[in-house]
């Protein structure tokens, strides 16, 4: 499958913890310590069988990313 997103980092399932409506999924990213987290379907998460181990990629597409600086 080929997509036009090109955001694509790379990791590893390290955990899913499922709710009433949406899954959040942690992700260890390759080559790093860095740690995606993301809030997906429960019906998303059941279909792509995720759990801990899984080889996965995050796909990242945004319109905007915002920077806050500290006082």
């Amino acid at each position: 499958m080929q997509l036009s997103i090109r955001n694509q980092l790379a990791g590893e399932v390290i955990s899913v913890t499922p709710g009433l409506v949406s899954t959040t999924v942690k992700i260890k990213l390759h080559g790093s310590e860095q740690i995606v987290t993301s809030s997906i379907t429960k019906e998303a998460a059941d279909e792509l069988g995720l759990a801990p181990g899984l080889e996965v990629v995050a796909l990242v597409k945004a319109s905007e990313v915002s920077i806050g600086v500290p006082d």
